[in-house]
């Protein structure tokens, strides 16, 4: 049989080749790791049996293989910059492993790796090496490792080189589990492999020796003292990069050349109309930077990762900016990003299949994005090319770092694009500024958040491995269940018993209470032992497999090992239930009126609420909105019942069950059928039969994010108290008006008709005030003027204090005068002082506006700064306004000379 070659034919082959040595072949879990918080994407194979590894999950098999979706682009692994300069490195990558949890370990491990290499891939063994661990602080070398390889491949110490610890030495953290790795590399030099070449930078086009395949044995358990000690059980994880082996088995030297990119390097030279040398030309660099970031940019999309200016959404809109801006470089002067992204849906979309099935939301969401940012470029770029305050440091321009986060937070431009700008304009940005100003801009969007902290988590986790398997959730049949407390944690602390009063956590095996998620909040109700009763204000789940009742012991005392009584509130559980079931409902009437790709993006369902959010381009209209609350209502009306069954996701995914972005399923679902059409998949609880959900109303619509809507609804008895409520105001506002409540709208309309007329006429009497400012005829205090040289210099104090206003009059006067410089000041009611400046732009390089308002503001007691073409500022002294001017007029002249 002729050794794999596509893509698709190696990823294949290595599945099969591990199945068929009793591995579980495992599908890739999303770029997003679920339930790990200290990783933005997940950048290994590994992520998702994390927990395997450190004792906290247990699966049904022993070893394991996989194709993971990967993402490289922060911390250690941060590849961004190299993207496209090199052959090797891309922020997206397909990594294939295969892991061992406590069965197998490095003999097995290493032969695997070389059978598949050199028999089922046909890699010729003479070009490559492999390294090993040599030893370094007091741990010993791997010579374990280095007599297998001896054996298996027959090399000598020239092709089994022993590196350092920054090699070949692996921990998943400062603590926990570690041990050493071996690596197999391969030579793309032209000619015979030299392996006294190796350790040195493979070149720009792929030249020399590149990493293969990594294989991990985790032996050891690392203490905080730095003590190791063997784990009982070691383990092995591998990974090897799908582009990689692709380059050695297509027989090219870059990551770029392979069917997984090329085709996308192809699209970006004919939209660019500009050949790909496969050179290090800086067009060839940008189509490369495009091919990358389109892979990243679909992935991303797909599972419901969105630009944003927070998280993981940053780190995609900066990718796809990036992209953008590459394609400018090229000269492409129309949106291209979303074509790019639908041709990685063509290459990997049976792959992975979420790409095709959100394939429009993808183009939407990158032309969207692109459309955006292209607005952006030439403010940005005119913002750097305005800013003249550069710093000298040792000959080098800098620019503060602050003033590159404004540009990023404000103006949309991430820093690796304003350094790339920078580049090409000869300046450097201050990062440690940079990342302070981030910082604290982090800080205060985290204000307020709650997180589960560390400590608790832990005696969650641990609580958790207590029970041997997870909470039986029995609420989807009743609302009372009996069960023992198996542990109870008070402050984070684990207690065996508590008392009248006291805040406590119970945990039981099995519960009918519903933990907070999927949307839906927790359940409240009591707890009842022969001795006490825990009034339960909510119910969590802080991990998987846990459900954790948080409330109040109202009476008595509890103690772990009693029996329990567990009954869940009614009227709010069958209150959520509603707004639940009218969620899922509304959501198909949405898919229904404005089409496929509106997709949900969160939900929030509890017994006062029923907030939905949704990524569309636009809001709807009235009539889409009447249209949404009939389809509703017509199900509810029809009184369908309400179906679920348990089914497998391939299933699940035939039968068109919606899958909800941010939620991560397994191989076994719960199906939720309710109307005619609307079937998802959810572990909520829901209605019996439409009929039981009531009225349902659409309380508003409003914009959330760029691209993402929120609906906020009401059902049943909450529909009716708002109706209730909007015909009371509706009342209230017909008696002050006088008339009957079906003419308010008349009525109102009237009367902002007369106070639009009556605002016209305040503007105009504004108008001839400020008219008579700038005659020239004024003089003192009220107006001043002088020349320097050519320019014609004005300070004037007009009664108007505000800010347009000042603005629109500076403005004028400047151009009438030009060139100019005018700075205009007026004083509130508040006795506070206003300025406004503005230069002519040819010579605002030398009179900046900036500069010369913040010299007038300082005279008032206050601040001031902007553009060197317009600015304001102003300050507190309101009786010095002449004492501004004239510092003005001096900060003028000053700049003059």
């Amino acid at each position: 049989m002729a050794p794999p070659k596509s893509s698709r034919e190696i990823r294949a082959a290595f599945l099969d080749y591990f199945r068929m040595r009793g591995h579980e072949i495992v599908p890739s879990s999303g770029v997003v790791p679920r339930g790990d918080a200290t990783l933005l994407f997940s950048n290994a194979g590994m992520v998702q049996f994390k927990d395997v590894f450190l004792g906290h999950d247990k699966r049904p098999y022993a070893r394991a293989a996989s194709a993971q979706k990967c993402i490289r682009m922060s911390g250690k692994h941060n590849d961004l910059e190299n993207v496209g300069r090199t052959a090797r490195h891309q922020t997206f990558f397909e990594m294939l492993g295969n892991f061992s949890f406590g069965d197998y370990f490095k003999r097995d491990a290493i032969q695997y790796a070389w059978a598949f290499l050199t028999q089922e891939c046909r890699v010729p063994a003479d070009r490559m090496v492999v390294t090993v661990f040599g030893g370094e602080a007091g741990v010993a070398p791997d010579d374990a490792a280095a007599d297998i390889w001896r054996e298996v491949t027959g090399f000598g110490p020239d092709r089994i080189l022993r590196l350092g610890a920054a090699d070949n030495f692996w921990s998943m953290g400062p603590t926990g589990p570690c041990g050493p790795c071996t690596e197999i590399h391969y030579c793309l030099s032209d000619g015979p492999a030299d392996p006294s070449t190796f350790g040195q930078e493979p070149d720009a086009d792929g030249r020399g020796w590149t990493e293969v395949w990594n294989l991990v044995f985790m032996q050891f358990d690392r203490a905080a003292d730095g003590t190791m000690r063997p784990l009982p059980k070691p383990c092995v994880d591998t990974g090897m990069g799908l582009e990689r082996l692709s380059v050695l088995q297509q027989g090219v030297r870059s990551n770029y050349d392979t069917d997984l990119l090329a085709p996308l390097v192809k699209f970006a030279s004919e939209v660019a109309a500009k050949p790909y040398g496969a050179s290090m030309s800086e067009d060839d660099v940008s189509m490369r930077v495009i091919a990358d970031h389109a892979r990243l940019t679909a992935i991303c999309l797909s599972e419901g990762v969105t630009p944003s200016n927070e998280g993981r959404g940053s780190a995609l809109r900066s990718v796809m900016r990036r992209a953008v801006r590459h394609g400018v470089k090229l000269g492409i002067q129309e949106p291209f990003l979303d074509r790019a992204a639908l041709r990685v849906v063509d290459i990997l979309g049976d792959v992975y299949p979420q790409l095709t099935q959100r394939r429009d939301f993808i183009a939407g969401e990158a032309r969207a994005e692109e459309i955006a940012f292209r607005e952006k470029i030439p403010q940005g770029l005119k913002l750097i090319a305005d800013f003249t305050d550069f710093r000298d440091v040792g000959g080098k321009r800098v620019m503060p770092g602050d003033v590159a986060f404004e540009l990023y937070a404000t103006h949309g431009f991430p820093l690796d694009l304003t350094e790339v700008i920078g580049e090409e304009k000869g300046f450097t940005v201050d990062h440690g500024e940079y990342a302070a100003a981030e910082a604290r801009h982090a800080e205060i969007s985290r204000a307020g958040k709650a997180t589960i902290g560390t400590t608790a988590k832990a005696h969650y986790k641990s609580a958790r491995r207590a029970l041997e398997t997870d909470v039986v959730f029995t609420g989807y049949e009743s609302e009372r269940g009996e069960s023992v407390i198996a542990s109870m944690l008070r402050g984070g602390e684990v207690v065996r018993e508590a008392t009248s009063g006291t805040e406590i956590e119970v945990i039981t095996p099995s519960t009918p209470f519903y933990g907070e998620s999927g949307g839906q909040v927790g359940d409240e109700g009591t707890l009842r032992t022969a001795h006490g009763m825990v009034r339960v204000t909510d119910t969590l789940r802080p991990v998987d497999g846990l459900v954790v009742h948080r409330g109040v012991v109202a009476e008595g005392t509890i103690a772990t090992g009693d029996a329990v009584q567990l009954e869940v509130d009614h009227a709010r559980r069958s209150a959520t239930r509603r707004n639940h079931s009218a969620t899922h409902l509304m959501h198909w009437a949405l898919r229904h009126v404005l089409g496929p790709q509106v997709q949900q993006r969160g939900s929030k369902v509890g017994p006062d609420v029923l907030r939905f959010d949704y990524a569309t381009p636009r809001a709807l209209t009235d009539e889409e909105s009447r249209r949404v609350e009939d389809l509703v209502n017509a199900e509810v009306l029809e009184n369908l019942a309400v179906t679920t069954e348990v089914t497998s996701q391939e299933t699940a995914r035939g039968a068109g069950a919606m899958m909800i972005f941010e939620e991560n399923y397994g191989d076994v679902v719960r199906m939720l059928r309710i109307g005619r059409e609307s079937i998802e998949l959810c572990g909520g609880t829901h209605v019996a039969r439409t009929g039981d959900i009531g009225l349902f109303k659409i309380v508003s619509e409003s914009p959330l994010a760029k691209g993402i809507r929120r609906i906020v609804a009401a059902t049943g008895l909450n529909a009716l108290a708002y109706v209730r409520d909007v015909d009371a105001k509706a009342r209230a506002v017909a008696e002050l008006l006088h008339v009957a409540p079906a003419d308010v709208p008349g009525r109102a309309a009237k009367m902002l008709e007369e106070q639009r007329e009556l605002h016209q006429k305040v503007k105009q009497l504004e108008a001839k005030v400020l008219a008579g400012s700038g005659s020239g005829t004024g003089s003192g205090p009220t107006r001043d003027e002088w020349k320097i040289g050519e320019v014609t210099f004005v300070a004037a104090q007009v009664p108007i204090a505000d800010v347009a206003r000042l603005r629109e009059f500076a403005e004028k006067e400047r151009d009438r005068l030009a060139p100019a410089v005018v700075i205009v000041g007026a004083v509130t009611d508040e006795q506070k002082v206003i300025f406004v400046c503005t230069a002519s732009k040819d010579v605002a390089g030398k009179y900046h506006a900036g500069k010369l308002v913040q010299a007038a503001s300082a005279s008032v007691g206050g601040k001031g700064g902007g553009r060197p073409d317009m600015a304001q500022g102003g300050g507190t002294e309101a009786g010095k306004v002449s004492e501004a001017f004239g510092a003005f007029r001096k900060a003028a002249e000053e700049s003059g000379k």
